[in-house]
């Protein structure tokens, strides 16, 4: 028995409870006259209470109908949705099976295709590779070949320097016999003195290595911007068309003047006179303007070659700022020991000039 059953069957037993409640209480005092009129009410109010409870009855059958129609609807309602839910489900599977079907075809045929162009992009690069490489591989060798070789000569070569410069220290003790030698025949000669001192520095310039016509040049001839001529004694090339000027000069009769001077008197006073003579040379070479000719690109000084070494030591000793006064000039004094090594320098940048090159 549901829920409803019982709620009817608990009102009817209190409706029978209650008529015959007052049926007794009726028949008890039936006699008396003022209970007829109670008696009268409560059998309307009895009467009323039977509809009442009939209405209620009927309200109460029509919700038990409608709450059986609701619970047969909801029974049904979740049964479509476990239907669509089971439905769903396997909608849900099917779908991630499918899905999983072409991941995996995708990822296959992915990587058929990257395996198959990365075979032809590697061999592609590696044909490309070894075309590039091969050419530069052979070059690389000549190359270290010609480095290795080129290395070799410079190392003989910087063994001839020493050599060399051993060999200047004889020919610069040599060279001051020979000035003593030539003093008497060179005394009073100018020209002679000059061409002196033009040969002593040409034989340095054989010595260092520089080609003649190609890396230096004797009296070369130009002008100035004024129209005067300007002719050095030697032009030496650098590499990028540059230039260094070197002129000689012979400061000999005081110098031996003071060699042969018997007391200090005579020889303070002979080398007043060449030292007179030195700065009257750096004087005359500095008006001289050689870096002002035309095609000559040169640094703003000259060098001016002295062949004696003793002589500028001399003259140098005498006056320790005479090298300063010369640099004041735009003159930079050079004797033979400096100027070969000075050459051999420029020789070695024209070599490396040449070598660079040729790389």
């Amino acid at each position: 028995m549901d829920l409803m059953g019982i709620l009817l069957l608990i009102i009817g037993i209190a409706v029978g409870f209650a008529l015959g409640w007052l049926l007794k209480k009726g028949n008890s005092n039936i006699g008396t006259s003022n209970d007829s009129g109670e008696l009268i009410k409560l059998n309307e109010r009895l009467k009323n209470a039977i509809t009442i409870h009939t209405e209620q009855k009927e309200s109460i059958e029509n919700l038990s109908k409608e709450k059986e129609l609701l619970i047969s609807e909801n029974s049904q309602l979740k049964e479509a949705n476990q239907n669509l839910e089971e439905k769903l489900k396997e909608h849900k599977e099917e779908v991630e099976q499918l899905q999983k079907k072409f991941t995996l075809e995708f990822e296959n045929i992915a990587n058929k295709l990257l395996k198959q162009n990365s075979s032809e992009f590697a061999e592609a690069n590696q044909k490309r590779l070894n075309d590039i490489l091969s050419p530069l591989k052979e070059n690389i060798k000549t190359f270290e070949k010609k480095v290795d070789d080129n290395y070799e000569k410079e190392l003989k070569e910087r063994t001839s320097l020493i050599e060399q410069i051993k060999s200047l220290e004889k020919l610069n003790t040599q060279m001051s016999e020979d000035a003593h030698n030539l003093t008497k025949a060179l005394k009073g000669d100018n020209k002679a003195q000059g061409n002196w001192g033009e040969l002593i520095l040409e034989k340095i310039l054989e010595s260092s290595g520089l080609i003649e016509g190609e890396e230096f040049e004797t009296q070369h001839s130009t002008t100035n911007d004024e129209g005067s001529r300007i002719q050095p004694d030697i032009l030496i090339k650098l590499p990028d068309n540059k230039h260094i000027v070197i002129d000689s000069k012979v400061s000999l009769i005081a110098y031996q003047e003071y060699i042969n001077a018997e007391d200090s008197d005579n020889q303070k006073s002979h080398l007043k006179d060449h030292l007179t003579s030195v700065k009257a040379h750096i004087k005359g070479l500095s008006e001289k303007h050689y870096v002002t000719g035309k095609g000559i690109d040169s640094p703003d000084f000259v060098l001016l070659f002295m062949p004696i070494e003793s002589s500028f030591g001399l003259a140098i000793k005498a006056d320790n700022e005479l090298y300063q006064y010369a640099w004041n000039k735009k003159v930079v004094i050079v004797t033979p020991s400096t100027l070969l090594a000075t050459l051999k320098t420029i020789a070695s940048v024209w070599k490396q000039d040449k070598q660079t090159k040729n790389a």
